[in-house]
């Protein structure tokens, strides 16, 4: 039992200093938005602020386009996710219930492809959007994102939880697939299809590399590229930008508080036991 408690101990003792790593950086830049300039830049730095400078977020709004930003990176991230997620389906759909000549070689290439990183291609992309025109614009920013292999293969596997017998009786009851996709599979794979939807979302929303490529105008400028706007040659104004930064994540947090059950439920395929 001696044992047993020791090691129970050990283990919340080690779970408590890994939160604490992982939290704390995240309670830093909400206090370090409502700090003031010297309270940010002090060494040691201060943890509490000593007056809670509301004023900041006032700030952010006056001196940026922040509510442009905010506009872009939401419609950027919804077209993605909805765009995405319908490709997914029926790609999904299509390698688990669909046969075909050549289904393993595309696979197999599908499969290749996912291993390649994003950032080998990204000025392939890059070249390629500005030959078509479309910098400083919402098709560039979504294009090269409006499929994803990863999600993909990721409902490939939930999809093939779900008995083939299901798909085969609705073909024998004159079903299209068409039909089957949105009346059965829909309904029954909807913990994983939210997961797909929320983790496309996330993504968007949380782009920085693409969006700085695609557009100079601040018109265009996603919210994490909009940060710089409180930096210049004189340095950082690193209260707005704590501010600035913790205005960018609470969006994402408040998603996940309020869909996390959806999320584990997802993950763990729960809707599809029995």
């Amino acid at each position: 039992m001696k044992k047993i408690r020791w090691g129970t101990l050990i283990a919340y003792i080690v779970l408590a200093i890994f939160a604490i790593i992982t939290v704390f950086p995240f309670i830093y830049m909400i206090l370090g938005g409502l700090m003031s300039f010297r309270e940010t830049t002090t060494i040691p730095p201060s943890i509490i602020p000593k007056h809670f400078e509301w004023a900041n977020y006032t700030k952010v709004f006056a001196q940026a386009p922040f509510g442009r930003y905010f506009l872009n990176t939401f419609i950027t991230a919804s077209v993605t996710t909805i765009v995405s997620l319908f490709n997914a389906l029926l790609g999904a759909f299509a390698m688990v219930n669909l046969k075909f000549k050549g289904k393993g070689v595309v696979q197999i290439v599908l499969l290749s492809l996912l291993m390649v990183p994003g950032e080998a291609i990204i000025f392939t992309n890059y070249n390629t959007i500005a030959q078509m025109g479309l910098l400083n614009t919402y098709i560039g920013l979504v294009l090269p994102f409006l499929t994803s292999i990863f999600y993909m293969y990721y409902l490939q596997s939930y999809f093939g939880s779900i008995s083939q017998t299901i798909y085969k009786t609705a073909m024998i009851n004159g079903a299209s697939d068409w039909e089957y996709i949105w009346r059965i599979l829909v309904p029954m794979s909807k913990g994983g299809l939210f997961t797909v939807a929320l983790l496309s979302f996330i993504s968007g929303w949380n782009s920085f590399l693409w969006p700085l490529l695609v557009t100079n105008e601040d018109s265009m400028r996603l919210l994490n590229n909009g940060l710089t706007s409180f930096a210049s040659d004189a340095g950082s104004e690193t209260q707005l930008q704590l501010a600035a930064a913790t205005l960018t994540v609470l969006p994402i947090l408040i998603l996940y508080f309020i869909f996390r059950k959806q999320i584990i439920r997802g993950v763990v395929r729960n809707d599809l036991k029995g």
